[in-house]
């Protein structure tokens, strides 16, 4: 099958993607492992996420948010925003085919996509295409290290992908591994709901509240990098005192550089570090 443009994942990059190609009157296909768009968004996120930034910043094009929608949307107003985004362009992905392989043929100038059709039991198809677009996102797939003496371990294991609330551990032990966003985030959401609750930092944390955040991205645009970041650390040691009395650890890279260079995410706080202070979160260290 062939089109001017295969676009390869239906998250927000893809159907981005798929309605400014719409608006310009550019052919496309729009390939999908799973079996509705956003999937990351619908399967695998937790009640009570909302976007970590202004709600300016994370429209997608050609469709501003709902004026009634909060500065910092929750999950469901934004999978509303995304169905709704869907309809006005008329997006549909062709949904359950995963892609095993890409190559360009320089005579003919052409993209050659192969992808497994599981709706037929995985048998393979090629699509064909002037350009491709692959935007599978940088968050896609779980990552479940082996850590030694888990499969004794008596008690619920889940990734923090199949995490939904709080409510089912009430009266429990919890131990969140990894302080990434999700980590951080789940371990607050844990705690409101009275479990008794301990993360594993392993590695040194940039934690930021969400205005450092969107201040650090308007400034980047006109200040070097180096200022910005010496700035924001500044004012997260100032509004998040006292980090080594709970044992954590700032990098000595800045939250911004970090980004840029390692594409690793700071923390981006929305009440973990009170309960961390509180004691009503524990943060402990992994054995060397």
């Amino acid at each position: 099958m062939e089109s001017t443009t295969i676009v390869v994942g239906a998250g927000p990059a893809g159907l981005a993607t798929a309605a400014c190609l719409t608006q310009n009157s550019i052919p496309y296909l729009l390939l999908e492992r799973e079996d509705c768009f956003a999937p990351l968004w619908k399967k695998k996120t937790y009640e009570r996420l909302h976007l970590h930034l202004p709600k300016h910043t994370c429209e997608l094009p050609l469709m501003k948010f709902p004026s009634t929608y909060p500065n910092y949307v929750p999950r469901n107003d934004f999978l509303q925003y995304l169905d709704n985004y869907v309809d006005h362009f008329h997006i549909n992905p062709l949904y359950l085919r995963r892609v095993v392989g890409a190559s360009f043929d320089q005579d003919s100038k052409r993209w050659h996509i192969r992808a497994k059709n599981m709706v037929e039991g995985g048998g393979e198809e090629e699509y064909i295409g002037r350009y491709l677009v692959v935007a599978n996102g940088e968050s896609c797939d779980p990552l479940c290290p082996h850590i030694e003496g888990l499969s004794s371990f008596q008690g619920k294991v889940i990734h923090s992908t199949q995490y939904k609330s709080g409510r089912e551990y009430q009266g429990k032990n919890v131990l969140v591994v990894g302080a990434g966003n999700s980590g951080w985030e789940i371990s607050l959401d844990l705690a409101e709901h009275g479990v008794r609750t301990s993360i594993v930092v392993r590695s040194p944390v940039h934690v930021l509240s969400r205005g450092m955040v969107s201040l650090g991205v308007f400034l980047v645009q006109y200040l070097p990098l180096n200022v910005v970041d010496t700035l924001i650390v500044m004012l997260s040691k100032f509004a998040f005192s006292g980090f080594s009395r709970y044992g954590l650890r700032r990098p000595r890279e800045g939250p911004f550089y970090s980004k840029i260079t390692f594409g690793k995410f700071p923390i981006i706080d929305v009440g973990t570090y009170k309960k961390i202070k509180s004691g009503d979160i524990k943060v402990l260290s992994p054995c060397p």
